[in-house]
C-alpha cells in the first residue's frame, strides 16, 4: 500500500466532519479525502432506490479515481440503505455509519430512547434489527427530522441558527406518546452533532445525546492499525455541487487540515 494512499470519507454534505474530527484525534497524520455529495443533498427525502444508485455510482467512480485504502460512508442514510450493495461491488474495505442504539440502550435510566435521524433512516429495517438486538425491553421513539440537516449545513457556513428553529425541527420526537420519559437520544445523522448545543437547550439538561462518530473513528483506526502513513500535503475535499458555495465552508475544513476544495 502506498503510504500516501488516502482514506476516503464520504457524506451527502458536511455532517461527516463530525467523524473527521474524531478520526484526526486518533490518526492525525492519515491522508484523507473528504467527498461531499452536495448535488444530491438531502438524502433523507429520497427513495431507497435513488440513494442506493447514487451512492454506489459515486463511490465506484471515486474509488477508481483516488484508489483509497479505506472508504468510510459517514452518513447514516447512505449506510443503512447502500452499505451492503457497495461492499458487494468494491474491493476496498468500507466502514459504514449506523445508529448508536446499542450504547443508548446501555445508558438509558427510564428505558425510553429517542432516535433522531432523517426520514429515510428511521424507516429502515436495519433500525428494526438494531432495536431487536440491542434494545429489547426498551421503548424506542423515532422521528425523521430532515430539517436539521439544512440547519447543520447553515451553521457550518457561519450563519445564525436559533434554538427555536432546531427545537421546531426536532419537536416531533418528544411530542410522541411517551416522549416525556425520554432521557437518551441517538443522533442518527452525522449532521446532527453539529447542532448538539442547540438540541441540548431545546430538550433540556436531563437528556443525554449519543452519536457514532467516536466509534466510527475507532473502527477505522483498528482496521488500519499497522499501516504506514505519509501526510498527504495535497489533501483536499471534493463536492458534486457548486464550488463557489462549497468554498463558503473553507473555515470548517481548515480546522481539520483540509485547505483545498475542488469539484468532483
Amino acid at each position: 500500500m502506498n503510504t500516501s494512499s488516502p482514506i476516503l470519507l464520504f457524506d451527502s454534505g458536511v455532517g461527516g466532519l463530525t467523524v473527521l474530527a474524531e478520526l484526526r484525534k486518533l490518526m492525525p497524520k492519515a491522508p484523507v479525502i473528504y467527498a461531499a455529495d452536495m448535488a444530491g443533498l438531502p438524502y433523507g427525502s429520497k427513495s431507497e432506490a435513488e440513494v442506493a444508485a447514487r451512492v454506489a455510482g459515486l463511490l465506484g467512480r471515486m474509488a477508481e479515481r483516488y484508489n483509497p485504502r479505506l472508504i468510510c460512508i459517514a452518513c447514516n442514510t447512505a449506510s443503512t440503505i447502500a452499505l451492503g450493495m457497495v461492499r458487494e461491488v468494491l474491493e476496498t474495505p468500507i466502514v459504514g455509519t449506523v445508529p448508536a442504539i446499542k450504547p443508548a440502550a446501555q445508558m438509558t435510566k427510564t428505558g425510553t430512547i429517542g432516535l433522531l435521524g432523517t426520514e429515510a433512516t428511521v424507516r429502515q429495517g436495519y433500525v428494526d434489527d438494531l432495536q431487536r438486538e440491542f434494545a429489547t425491553g426498551k421503548k424506542l421513539l423515532r422521528y425523521g427530522a430532515n430539517g436539521l440537516v439544512a440547519l447543520g449545513e447553515k451553521k457550518l457556513r457561519g450563519e445564525s441558527v436559533s434554538v427555536d428553529e432546531v427545537a421546531k425541527a426536532a419537536s416531533g420526537l418528544i411530542l410522541q406518546a411517551g416522549g416525556e420519559n425520554l432521557d437518551t437520544v441517538v443522533l442518527a445523522c452525522t449532521h446532527f452533532p453539529l447542532l448538539q448545543d442547540e438540541l441540548q437547550e431545546a430538550f433540556g439538561k436531563d437528556v443525554t445525546f449519543v452519536d457514532g462518530s467516536k466509534g466510527i473513528a475507532r473502527r477505522i483506526a483498528h482496521l488500519l492499525e499497522g499501516d504506514s502513513f505519509a501526510f498527504w500535503s495535497r489533501s483536499f475535499a471534493v463536492t458534486t455541487g457548486e464550488l463557489e458555495d462549497f468554498r463558503r465552508l473553507a473555515p470548517a475544513f481548515e480546522q481539520h487540515g483540509i485547505k483545498s476544495l475542488k469539484r468532483f
